[in-house]
């Protein structure tokens, strides 16, 4: 597998098992919860309900631009720091296609978070 390392401009080269082993750790040191079921169709059904709901926050022309139309759960992706022992992973986590992704985007912009950043939420 070549990645980019977490600083610098670098690039990794590992094999795809040892990279795996190295996100399957970062997932059990920090006990992140595992479940056999997707819960994502059940939340996209929950936020669109909410949405539907909403008679104040959020109006009838612009609902349908909270929606995500094909959601899926976030995915993890893993940065190499090759500065530390051991070379652990920086994890990098995509909520992009999210259910709330876009609701949350846009009550964030709403309420004026002071950290607001573009690029994430």
């Amino acid at each position: 597998m070549i990645t980019t390392a977490d600083k610098g401009n670098s690039v990794v080269i590992l094999p795809i098992q040892q990279y795996n082993t190295k996100i399957q750790n970062f997932i059990d040191k920090h006990n992140f919860q595992t479940s056999a079921v997707n819960p994502t169709k059940t939340f996209q059904n929950q936020i669109r309900k909410t949405i539907n709901h909403s008679t104040t926050l959020i109006t009838q022309n612009s609902k349908w631009k909270f929606i995500n139309l094909n959601p899926s759960a976030p995915t993890i992706k893993g940065l190499i720091k090759p500065h530390k022992p051991n070379q652990p992973v920086h994890p990098i986590v995509n909520w992009c296609n999210a259910p709330a992704y876009k609701l949350s985007k846009h009550f964030a912009l709403k309420i004026n978070l002071p950290h607001y950043h573009t690029h994430s939420i």
